[in-house]
């Protein structure tokens, strides 16, 4: 804990000393009042905590002080200490209350909601102009807007040590995320120790090499790939996560997605193989044979042995992107489709996804499953995860099914982030952050009591143009940070405009925390036309502490190029290019083209006209 709570604040010290300390937190709280004045912290201030769940509390934001500003808080008593942790189960389980006047702060909660409310202090504490370590005079009551809140990580596509999975967990933790999707098994590979069946481990967790580029072009890298986590090393970042009140919601794919499994047990297919981990994405025809026995057998046992290391209620079973073309072929699905009356393939699936259910219900879980399993009938406790657009979720709320939002063009953060030219590769789309961050989770063709259904959102990582953690990191912020505020803020506090302001402190922190994040454009890319007095340009840097280089004369910026300091304008035709460095990262060369009414508009180095 102590490592991530260094990080997480010593960005604070650089970017807040001899600045006029403001409030810039997200995600936005529910309410927050700020008065005038701060609250000084010094190492003559003791703290109290009045229960177990407010000692940990008391200790974390201890342990924060003392790895950044060098202070060790001292306990004291009701006459002595002006930093008062105290648990309230009067307060909803992940509510807090945080006030900050004259000499004292106050932290209430339960014990996630203090955990939050200190999630919260860390983004609050600074330097004022003096050098004073303080804390703003402010009122916060807050609680989320959404019970899941959630970040999904694919590792199946691509393996990830334990450093990153935890790192990751850390950023979702203090942006008060809570359940982290991990996405386990997939046709590229198997990350998940099964004892049982040892195979998993020395066939299916590798692959001979990788697609490289788009499946268009054909091309493979030549190079090995494989990784999976010991059982112990699941429970390791498990707990990990619990201790952060974030739950994991493990992912066995089935009945598709099933290639790399196949591999290593090849009687579980329709055609008994020969198969290979699969070095391609995409969808694939090799499936589990949902007429035999045997197939049923091997995934409660794989269960058996998962269950135990995950103790949320939640078990993702996939059900996604199941061609039937094996099983129209295979006699044994056939066979089971006539003997239970089923009308096609469709509704053998569904009975695949039932009996699964059926199994995991036994055993005291619930399933999720991507939109899919709606297809031939939905099991009747599934909560039904909408990927593909609306449609699935809006489907299984009239059914009165749960329902976790997570559309792929408002959600997936595998997509671009802006114009193609300018980005790493990515599987296709454009999903900025502003259109990530407008993103509202309850459809309006719904009734008031169908959207009760909706019981949270979800951001999905998919990784299959994403080989690493700083490649990941890169797709995942700050664009993540949008759904932080859409799953936590009260819909009536979101505002763009405003999360734009508090982002780049927040950004300076994520750097500290050594996450190598997107640099975001100071400007959108459309083009504008000039006035008779021209156009004001405001280059202010989008990461706190950051420079912007620009030109104007056609030539590529570079760190020797004029830097930004103040709003200048520009009253000639010309393209505006800029980078923002930070550290010792840079941005994309952004652009920004002013034309001349009238006239035609130039092309901008994305290309757009």
């Amino acid at each position: 804990m102590k490592k991530m709570i260094l990080s997480a604040a010593t960005a604070l010290l650089a970017f807040t000393a001899g600045a006029q300390q403001r409030v810039s937190l997200i995600p936005e709280p529910s309410s927050i009042e700020q008065g005038t004045g701060e609250v000084y912290v010094t190492a003559k201030m003791k703290y109290l905590a009045t229960s177990e769940a407010a000692e940990k509390a008391a200790a974390l934001f201890s342990n924060f002080l003392e790895a950044n500003y060098g202070l060790r808080l001292q306990e004291g008593d009701l006459t002595t200490a002006t930093l008062i942790f105290s648990e309230d189960t009067a307060l909803s389980e992940e509510a807090y209350q945080l006030t900050a006047v004259r000499n004292k702060i106050v932290l209430q909660g339960r014990a996630a909601g203090l955990f939050y409310g200190v999630q919260t202090l860390e983004q609050l504490i600074g330097r004022n102009a003096k050098g004073a370590i303080t804390v703003p005079r402010v009122t916060i009551k807050d609680e989320p807007r959404f019970a899941y809140r959630g970040l999904m990580l694919d590792v199946g596509r691509y393996y990830f040590p334990v450093s990153y999975v935890k790192q990751f967990i850390d950023v979702m933790a203090h942006y008060k995320l809570n359940r982290f999707h991990w996405h386990l098994t997939e046709d590229q590979g198997w990350r998940i120790e099964i004892k049982k069946y040892p195979k998993l481990q020395t066939i299916a967790s590798q692959r001979r090499e990788t697609t490289k580029g788009h499946l268009r072009e054909g091309k493979f890298d030549g190079t090995p790939h494989g990784g999976y986590y010991t059982q112990e090393e699941v429970k390791d970042i498990v707990q990990y996560a619990a201790d952060r009140h974030i739950t994991v919601v493990p992912e066995i794919e089935m009945p598709g997605h099933a290639q790399a499994a196949l591999a290593a047990y090849p009687e579980l297919g329709c055609t008994g193989g020969p198969y290979e981990v699969s070095t391609k994405w995409g969808v694939h025809k090799e499936v589990y044979c949902a007429g035999n026995d045997t197939v049923f057998t091997f995934l409660e046992d794989v269960l058996t042995e998962v269950l135990p290391l995950f103790p949320g209620q939640y078990v993702h079973i996939g059900g996604d992107e199941c061609p039937k073309d094996r099983w129209k072929a295979c006699a044994k699905c056939q066979a089971r489709i006539k003997a239970l009356g089923l009308k096609d393939e469709h509704e053998l699936q569904s009975y695949f996804i039932r009996r699964m259910e059926k199994f995991l219900n036994g055993k005291g879980r619930k399933i999720i499953g991507w939109d899919e399993i709606l297809e031939g009938g939905l099991a009747p406790d599934a909560t039904v995860m909408s990927w593909r657009g609306e449609a699935g979720g809006i489907a299984a709320a009239q059914q009165k099914h749960d329902v976790i939002m997570t559309p792929n063009k408002s959600l997936y953060l595998d997509y671009f982030q802006g114009p193609a030219a300018n980005e790493p590769l990515a599987i296709g789309g454009n999903l900025p952050l502003e259109k990530i961050y407008s993103y509202d989770p309850f459809p309006k063709t719904l009734t008031a009591e169908q959207q009760s259904y909706i019981k949270g959102v979800q951001a999905n990582v998919w990784t299959e143009y994403i080989p690493n953690g700083d490649h990941a990191n890169y797709m995942t912020y700050p664009r993540a940070l949008a759904l932080a505020e859409i799953t936590w803020s009260p819909a009536s506090k979101k505002n763009y405009a405003r999360f734009r302001k508090a982002l780049p402190d927040r950004l300076a922190a994520l750097q500290a925390r050594d996450v190598k994040f997107r640099i975001p454009e100071a400007l959108g890319d459309e083009a504008v036309e000039l006035e008779a007095n021209g156009a004001l340009v405001e280059l202010a840097p989008t990461v706190t502490g950051a420079r912007v280089y620009y030109t104007l004369d056609g030539s590529k910026p570079t760190t020797a190029s004029k830097s930004y300091s103040a709003p200048f304008r520009v009253t000639q035709p010309a393209t505006l290019q800029y980078i923002i460095v930070s550290g010792d990262r840079s941005s994309a060369v952004y652009t920004r083209t002013y034309t001349r009414k009238g006239s035609p508009k130039a092309v901008n180095a994305a290309g757009k006209q």
